[in-house]
């Protein structure tokens, strides 16, 4: 095996693992969302120094074969509704399409378009004179505050329509103009009969799009400046991944924690764990996810934050709450997010100018962390701070002192995360709650007792665990198209179009035909039921789909990368574990306890232990509750029970 770089862009840390000769290194970077390409390179070069002792970014671009990444910036934005206005275009007399589309969540939708709103007559677009007319709508909508506009007209030839009118527009407003109005057509971004999905699928690209291009565009240019072996390839929410050129915006939303899903699917099979529910906990979100019988739960229409869009997506809720969330008071009640610092200015205790309370600063106060190891020693942590901000913002609205403050805050965060994995899957008795990310680790057991749940991994890649995910993904690109009729030349004429598409994206994937597999499937729809038929062999239309309302071609061309093992890990006791020192926690009794500190990096196989305890690695730690045991495993990870004698 050569060099693998796996990178996860969060919206606090960045994180980057690399894969090299069969060994694993592994770093962090504080996110710069004012400039991702900047914690982009600083990530390398601080993982090129965890690997060569020295700092050195030219060799290590020289070495790597292939560079992965995966972000969840568009989910962080979506949550946070953070980016450009949008303004949409629709066919006249079609008002039910927005009032259609609001009713699916009112407040992303009036975040996003609100009132701008414009109809036009598409019968004014074949007339010269009334056509450009039809261009002023464009105006009308940059007026009243849109960044960004949405061209959809729920139409049948809604793709001809929409070519006529791009024409009209980029007449009268050139692209190469400042001031040009980016503009984006729902048509030539998916091909689906829903007008509503394909709707949403374009606003939601569209908002997306500017931060993602801004940064992926400009990070790729500067590794070609290191003269890389290959381009910088995306993960995306299917599973795959692509070159920059090759990806649009909405397949990098929840990418980062969809690769964090496919890592889940891997340790679910090592352990033969047939109902793995997953918490990746990061400083904005906490990404939860089911895996069933080593299944990714995925929707072939996938939804963003409760709206449906036209491509397949990975079941994932991301509520905003995570390491750096916001603790406040509000009606007299703690809140816990969606409002996150972030990285900056991060929670008060990183001394950043951070005013706000976060569960870091709690479990700082709590003696959880240690100030001088804290994210591997490169941030030190401030007590003062972490403590007058908690007392300004959460024990003096309460009237309360503040150690009694640090354990309701600590009780409503768990709460809330339990509240979140309940409401995401049914728990039942073989449920195991799988936690990681940076912060998941950390209240693992307290979250999983109060939603019933009495079994908790913690893999020892935890803290880059999303990014470790996304090492073994295929490359792959996958295309649909509704079909104009049901006849047999129709359906073949259009797989070859789209096998012809696949040829030559693939070609510049870096792989010449045969290299790759070929899949395909006929969707039909009726009355609203959906039913796949796939074309193993023999391109045509089954009878079944004869009565459909409509039926759509899927085609995907995939570079199988995957290794895929059968081995599974045993998990049972050997020797006591033995601590490296003790720490001193706020206990349930509002009373300072010596617990034993166990180090990850120096535990082995079959060691056991019981709480109340600490597990810490560099990037993260793990409280291990009183009335829980936990034992390290034969690969390594952590396995938690409830019950300890």
């Amino acid at each position: 095996m050569g060099m693998l770089i796996n990178i996860d862009n969060g919206g606090t840390l960045t994180d980057i693992c690399v894969i090299k000769d069969n060994n694993f290194y592994k770093t962090k970077t504080l996110t710069t969302p004012y400039d991702l390409s900047k914690c982009f390179f600083e990530g390398l070069k601080a993982v090129s120094g965890v690997i060569y002792g020295d700092e050195d970014v030219a060799r290590l671009l020289a070495e790597v074969d292939h560079i992965r990444y995966s972000t969840t910036q568009g989910t962080n934005a979506i949550v946070e509704r953070k980016g450009p206005k949008l303004g949409l275009v629709i066919n006249k007399d079609n008002a039910h399409l927005p009032a259609r589309m609001r009713e699916h969540d009112p407040d992303l939708y009036d975040f996003l378009i609100g009132d701008r709103v414009e109809e036009i007559d598409l019968a004014d677009l074949s007339d010269p004179q009334k056509a450009i007319d039809t261009a002023t709508s464009i105006t009308r909508l940059t007026s009243s505050g849109a960044n960004r506009v949405v061209v959809c007209f729920d139409v049948d030839d809604a793709h001809e329509y929409e070519s006529q009118f791009k024409k009209v527009a980029f007449d009268s407003y050139p692209r190469h103009l400042l001031g040009a109005v980016p503009m984006l057509f729902a048509s030539e971004l998916a091909d689906d009969v829903s007008g509503e999905r394909r709707a949403w699928t374009a606003l939601v690209n569209s908002f997306l799009h500017p931060a993602m291009e801004n940064f992926l565009f400009n990070a790729e240019n500067r590794l070609r400046e290191f003269r890389t072996k290959n381009p910088l390839l995306i993960f995306r929410n299917d599973g795959d991944a692509s070159r920059v050129a090759k990806t649009i915006a909405l397949k990098t939303y929840s990418s980062g924690p969809r690769g964090g899903m496919e890592g889940v699917k891997a340790f679910s099979k090592e352990y033969n764990l047939p109902n793995v529910l997953s918490m990746d906990v990061g400083g904005t979100t906490t990404d939860i996810g089911h895996v069933v019988r080593n299944t990714v739960d995925e929707d072939r229409r996938g939804k963003v934050e409760g709206v449906p869009v036209s491509f397949a997506l990975c079941e994932i809720a991301s509520p905003g709450v995570g390491g750096s969330s916001i603790l406040a008071v509000k009606d007299g009640a703690i809140q816990v997010g969606p409002e996150s610092v972030g990285a900056v200015p991060g929670p008060a205790s990183f001394g950043r100018g951070g005013k706000n309370s976060t569960i870091t600063d709690v479990n700082l106060l709590m003696g959880l962390l240690d100030p001088s190891t804290f994210f591997g020693g490169g941030l030190a942590l401030d007590i003062e701070r972490a403590r007058a901000a908690l007392a300004e913002n959460v024990a003096d609205p309460l009237g309360i002192s503040v150690d009694d403050a640090l354990l309701q805050l600590r009780d409503a965060y768990e709460q809330k995360i339990a509240h979140e994995l309940s409401g995401f899957a049914e728990i039942s008795d073989d449920t195991v709650l799988l936690a990681f990310g940076g912060a998941g680790p950390m209240n693992a057991c307290g979250a999983a007792d109060k939603c019933g749940i009495k079994t908790v991994y913690v893999p020892k890649t935890a803290a880059v665990f999303s990014a470790y995910g996304i090492g073994s993904c295929d490359i792959g690109q996958s295309y649909a198209v509704v079909l104009a009729d049901y006849k047999q030349d129709t359906l073949v004429k259009a797989y070859e179009k789209l096998l012809e598409r696949a040829e030559r994206d693939m070609f510049a994937e870096g792989f010449a035909k045969g290299e790759y597999e070929i899949s395909a499937q006929l969707v039909g729809e009726k009355d609203g039921t959906e039913s796949v038929h796939v074309l193993d062999g023999a391109v045509a239309v089954p009878q079944e789909l004869a009565n459909a309302d409509a039926v759509t071609l899927e085609v995907s061309a995939r570079k199988r990368l995957r290794i895929e093992s059968d081995k599974h890990a045993e998990v049972k006791k050997a020797n006591p574990a033995k601590s490296s020192k003790t720490r001193s926690i706020f206990g349930e009794n509002k009373e300072w306890q010596d617990v034993p500190v166990y180090d990850v990096n120096y535990m082995e196989p079959g060691d056991f232990g019981a709480g109340p305890a600490v597990i810490e690695e560099e990037f993260f730690t793990c409280l291990v509750r009183d009335g829980w045991e936990f034992v390290v495993t034969e690969l390594g990870d952590i396995c938690l029970t409830k019950g300890a004698v």
